[in-house]
């Protein structure tokens, strides 16, 4: 059963989906005005909920998409690239989970405010991941318009505008309503979801080719085109000046931005205590271990039983590829049965999409709120604030929808690169030595935040991919003056090295003042002191300043 009674049953599918998921939203939500439980459920959740979720936030659609096409289009630096987003949650689990919990209660805002107060880094906190998250807000709302076209054989420009709408107010609902607990429950339901469908095409590809994993490599590299090049490092980055360096500009990026972004560092404060925070990343690694070995075989799947030039004209960057590769799982014809598991791959790529923009909505809305609002002149009540970060929701989605429907029809790689960029140049920078270095002064931070910022967002300008090449965003300009794809090997050293320098020109009596508040927290931060009852449920983290 294949064509529109295919296309009938996703459409009827989604349409569930999206009515049940905003029910548990509501469902699960908080019951009465709490903030804590609005921005942390109350650590309700289990390590194995919890972990699940961390998961949920960490695989983005624009992972499962733009990741399973370079798998499928690039075979053996794509693969390489989706280990280096589970070994960056790795780093997070095993350097920053237990001491990001200890530190912050809300935000990263609250982490960074521990050892230094004041409404500056707040406000720096939250500029930070509003300018990290949008750019992938932007990538999977605009894609949400493509990927219900192509599922469901509509081709109008009008439909995929509606559909960037209509789901974009889903998701904000999402946030608003649910909270973290509400957005957490529609993780999990993700997780499963994607994890269990992917699991059993992964399994049919292999059984096609008689669960020998040599045969399948082998097909995909002659179905590839570029032969013994599709099993070997480089072929994704041939084509610039310097491609080594380009490849490890790249890792870098992904191994130190991705699990540093706000929307995954958020769900550290959900933890009630630090063994919770190990056994929630123990789960979250596991998952996300999983489903990496699930793209991979997908991917390489797609281009064995398609051939590249298959995926690459449904789409050229071979978003379309993980989709593609699970309807050739199931053949040429497809039975009922066999319709029904397709349409849970899609219905789960669909609750992905979903998902992944709520919780970034969620965390821009809370930093907004928490970080900005929250630590004006007047301090704002409890029930206040959590206004605030509802609204808030609608102030962060509302732009973003509208900027989506404006950016649709160009390569969006760019932003995608540019959140990485931004959480391995800025966010990483300023944590590491946020967490761990004594004598890290406001000075510091406030360098290494807006200065990687600025250099990110400067850098990129130059790549390829905004100009220069035909799949770049603008191909009809050429001003392509950065010699790699990614900023991260110019970017990071620079964030490090701004916030090195921004703490030794601090004024010596400052700094040793500094210092000072550190060491008076530092026990909580690294050893998770227990906390007085009272102080756990202070206003701020730290004192104001």
């Amino acid at each position: 059963m294949t064509g529109p009674a295919s296309e009938s049953m996703s459409l009827v599918a989604f349409t569930a989906v999206a009515t049940v998921t905003l029910l548990l939203c509501v469902m699960t939500g908080p019951d009465r005005d709490d903030l804590e439980e609005f921005y942390t459920g109350f650590g309700r959740l289990t390590p194995m909920s919890n972990g699940l979720a961390i998961a949920g936030d960490y695989i983005s659609a624009a992972t499962v998409l733009g990741t399973g096409g370079i798998i499928a289009l690039m075979g053996y630096d794509g693969v390489v690239l989706a280990l280096s987003t589970g070994l960056s949650l790795m780093l997070l689990m095993f350097l920053l989970a237990e001491p990001l919990r200890n530190a912050g209660r809300f935000t990263m805002g609250d982490a960074l405010a521990r050892r230094m107060p004041g409404r500056a880094v707040r406000i720096a906190a939250c500029v930070t991941t509003l300018t990290a998250l949008t750019p992938l807000m932007l990538v999977q709302l605009a894609g949400a318009g493509d990927l219900l076209g192509f599922l469901l054989g509509f081709t109008s420009e009008g439909f995929k505008t509606g559909c960037v709408v209509a789901l974009g107010a889903l998701m904000i609902s999402y946030a608003a309503i649910g909270g973290m607990k509400g957005t957490a429950v529609i993780q999990i339901v993700k997780m499963v979801m994607l994890l269990g469908s992917g699991a059993v095409v992964a399994a049919l590809i292999l059984h096609r080719f008689d669960w020998d994993p040599g045969a399948l490599l082998a097909t995909a590299a002659r179905q590839s085109g570029a032969g013994r090049a599709y099993l070997s490092p480089g072929l994704e980055f041939s084509g610039g000046p310097h491609p080594r360096l380009d490849q490890v500009s790249a890792q870098l990026t992904v191994v130190l931005g991705a699990a540093c972004l706000p929307h995954v560092t958020m769900r550290m404060y959900t933890a009630r205590h630090a063994r919770e925070v190990r056994r929630s990343m123990s789960w979250a690694v596991s998952s996300v271990g999983v489903f990496v070995l699930i793209i991979s075989v997908v991917g390489i799947g797609a281009t064995a039983l398609l051939g590249r030039a298959a995926i690459a004209t449904a789409d050229a960057q071979g978003n379309t590829a993980y989709l593609l590769g699970a309807r050739a799982a199931f053949g040429a014809t497809m039975s009922t049965t066999e319709s029904l598991l397709f349409t849970t791959v899609t219905t789960a790529l669909f609750l992905t999409l979903l998902a992944s923009v709520a919780g970034m909505i969620l965390a821009c809305a809370n930093s907004l709120a928490h970080d900005v609002f929250a630590y004006g002149r007047q301090q704002l009540s409890a029930r206040t604030e959590l206004r605030t970060a509802r609204v808030s929701a609608l102030a962060v989605g509302a732009p973003a929808i509208l900027l989506a429907t404006l950016v649709q029809h160009r390569n969006l790689q760019p932003l995608i690169t540019l959140s990485f960029c931004l959480g391995a140049s800025a966010l990483a920078p300023a944590l590491v030595y946020s967490l761990f270095w004594r004598r890290y002064t406001r000075a510091g931070l406030m360098w290494t935040l807006l200065g990687g910022t600025a250099a990110c967002l400067i850098l990129m300008t130059g790549t390829n991919l905004v100009s220069g090449s035909p799949a770049s965003a603008f191909p009809g300009r050429d001003f392509n003056w950065f010699p790699f794809t990614t900023t991260g090997l110019v970017s990071i050293p620079l964030g490090f090295l701004l916030g090195w320098l921004g703490t030794v020109l601090t004024p010596p009596r400052g700094a040793a003042e500094q210092q000072r508040q550190y060491e008076a927290v530092e026990e909580w931060i690294l050893a998770g002191a227990v906390r007085q009852e009272s102080t756990r449920r202070s206003k701020d983290p730290g004192p104001k300043g």
